[in-house]
């Protein structure tokens, strides 16, 4: 074949991006978790393809919505949906065909497989069976939004979907309370004026950063202090998906009476070690000084 017709092939359009011929071979047995785009289709990576058109079929949440990003770039491959409501009941197959050497590509409706998304069990047992599992790592919401959010970054932490009523969701935030990084949380955009009084009540007065439409068209990320965010969106309801960047706390100090509690408590389930490291976290004190209690309460 001409060099000429290499790069004629090498010039295939989609969408206005230009891609590399796509490998014709079959992809090695084993579990593709591929990371598909959050948004923008032009972030698909080109590894990404490779492995959807050369695996045998593909694992996703919703058949539409991969058809979709399938459609878009020309590819046809069986779609198994593999979700919240019948994830136990398809594993079984799933894991036969693996084992029969098949290549499954697993993806999600948008960024990282498994990350707010059902899956780990699958890669659990794959791992168990001696089964190749391998990431395909790409776009990523809640990454994303911490870049843009202008919050410390250093240490952070990805707690999820907060939950849908008030109650359960202060009683969710009050576990993150004393975690001295910034906690990233996916919200829908109807719930998001009632879960920032949430926080503001639970948290206190922090610096939150609403991400919104991430990599799409009307991208927009708002910034302030939770009490400013709370007016702003006051009578005024944002479309589209949503990612909440909160800034971090100030781990609380306990007093030397609540320390030798807790750590009476947690040096009778763990070792002097992991009690120590427990502790130093929950009471913001060096995790030197509380091993050298932990070494004391060992010899008494």
């Amino acid at each position: 074949m001409s060099d000429q017709t290499n790069q004629k092939e090498a010039k295939e359009e989609e969408g206005g991006w230009l891609l590399p011929p796509r490998r014709k071979s079959a992809a090695s047995p084993g579990l593709y978790l591929v990371a598909t785009p959050i948004g923008n289709l032009g972030d698909i990576t080109l590894r990404a393809l490779d492995v959807l058109v050369s695996c045998d079929r593909v694992i996703c949440e919703d058949t539409r919505v991969s058809g979709k990003l399938l459609n878009h770039f020309g590819i046809k491959k069986p779609l198994l949906p593999y979700n919240d409501h019948n994830a136990d009941r398809q594993r079984g197959g799933i894991l036969k065909a693996l084992q029969e050497g098949k290549a499954i590509a697993f993806i999600s409706d948008a960024g990282m497989p498994l990350v707010s998304d059902p899956g780990y069990k699958l890669v659990r047992e794959c791992v168990k069976e001696g089964i190749l599992v391998t990431s395909l790592p790409g776009a990523n919401a809640p990454l994303t939004a911490l870049q843009l959010s202008g919050l410390p970054s250093e240490s952070f932490c990805f707690i999820g979907f907060l939950p849908n009523k008030s109650v359960a969701r202060k009683k969710y935030l009050a576990e993150w309370k004393n975690v001295p990084s910034s906690l990233i949380a996916f919200e829908t955009a109807p719930r998001l004026h009632a879960s920032l009084k949430d926080i503001r009540d639970v948290l206190g007065e922090r610096e939150v950063a609403v991400a919104r439409e991430l990599t799409k068209l009307h991208e927009e990320i708002t910034r302030g202090s939770v009490s400013e965010l709370i007016e702003n969106y006051d009578g005024n309801t944002p479309k589209g998906e949503i990612v909440l960047v909160i800034g971090r706390g100030e781990a609380a100090v306990m007093s030397d009476d609540d320390v030798e509690k807790e750590l009476k408590k947690a040096l009778k389930t763990m070792s002097t070690k992991e009690a120590a490291a427990h502790i130093a976290e929950i009471s913001g004190r060096p995790r030197k000084e509380i091993y050298s209690l932990a070494i004391e309460h060992g010899k008494r």
